[in-house]
């Protein structure tokens, strides 16, 4: 009788666990609901429930990771990445351009950010071995604007659930480039600028459709090279007769890329050569397109106008 009358009980409680429910609307045990967001292409991507294990490639998204608080989750990033502050050492390294799928699903990471320029011509997925082994791949565009970069931050915290981070970097920046951007307005005296990317014998340069350029013109500046667009080569030629009041250099793979400047037959007539107005701005904050474009934008202001925007004088 006794055995009876409990398992009466327990069909009772399980029931009213059921009916309990029903009402709610709730169903018995269910799972949760995979998160789909969208990406910055208009993707759909589904985001791994735990973000434990990160694969980071490109450097401006492993900054990006690490000022959200995720430097210690990268299990892995790629060679220009080596140097960003908050990496763990002796993390896996990869070749960018050439990366070891293999290698990847080994390290089964939760995620990973990529950046786009792994893509080439007739394969725009070329990680699709990693995502068919579930996955998360996140392609992140080369950002060519300010804006763009901010809309780069604004979608890494929404992955990674850090908005508030989010918002706090994005609202610091646009704090920076509105104050150099109210100076730069009161520019009269507009200068004309040159800003190296590659040296001789391959000049490369910009012109309009750059974050780099965006920062010229903030300055209250004028890029030499503002009438074209892009990525350019330049000609000996075209400097000389362009004739810039400053020139700025990111290179950083030569010995003394002033020098090298400087000690170029005819350019001695530059206006920038002959006044030493020729700079190294950082490389690494000029060339990713991160939150860290503030620093270079900071040098390139003190280069071209010197004393003009520095705080209190100092």
């Amino acid at each position: 009788m006794k055995k009876t009358f409990g398992i009466f009980i327990m069909i009772a409680v399980l029931a009213i666990v059921f009916t309990a429910c029903i009402q709610t609307g709730q169903e018995p045990a269910a799972e949760p609901l995979p998160v789909i967001i969208y990406d910055r292409e208009g993707f759909p991507v589904t985001l791994p429930s735990q973000l434990d294990r990160i694969i980071s490639i490109g450097p401006s998204n492993t900054e990006v990771l690490v000022e959200l608080g995720f430097g210690g989750q990268v299990i892995a990033t790629d060679t220009f990445s080596g140097n960003v502050p908050g990496i763990q050492p002796g993390i896996s390294i990869f070749n960018m351009m050439a990366l070891d799928l293999e290698h990847i699903i080994y390290l089964n990471p939760d995620i990973v950010f990529v950046t786009g320029m792994t893509r080439v011509a007739g394969d725009n997925d070329p990680l699709s071995v990693v995502s068919d082994m579930g996955i998360t791949v996140i392609y992140m565009p080369s950002s060519a604007s300010i804006a763009d970069i901010k809309k780069d931050i604004m979608f890494m915290a929404t992955v990674v659930d850090e908005l508030d981070k989010g918002n706090a970097l994005v609202a610091n920046m646009s704090s920076q480039l509105d104050r150099i951007r109210t100076i730069g307005k009161t520019i009269t005296d507009k200068r004309t600028v040159y800003f190296e990317i590659s040296p001789a014998p391959h000049l490369v340069s910009f012109g309009a459709g750059t974050f780099l350029h965006e920062m010229i013109e903030l300055v209250g500046a004028i890029n030499i090279l503002g009438e074209q667009s892009g990525w350019i080569a330049v000609s000996d030629e075209f400097i000389l007769e362009a004739n810039p009041d400053v020139i700025l250099t990111s290179v950083n793979f030569i010995d003394n890329p002033i020098g090298d400047i400087v000690d170029r037959p005819g350019w001695d007539v530059v206006t920038a050569v002959q006044n030493n107005d020729v700079f190294i701005i950082c490389t690494d904050s000029s060339n990713r397109p991160s939150h860290n474009i503030i620093r270079a934008l900071m040098e390139i202001a003190e280069a071209v106008y010197p004393g003009k925007f520095l705080r209190n004088g100092v």
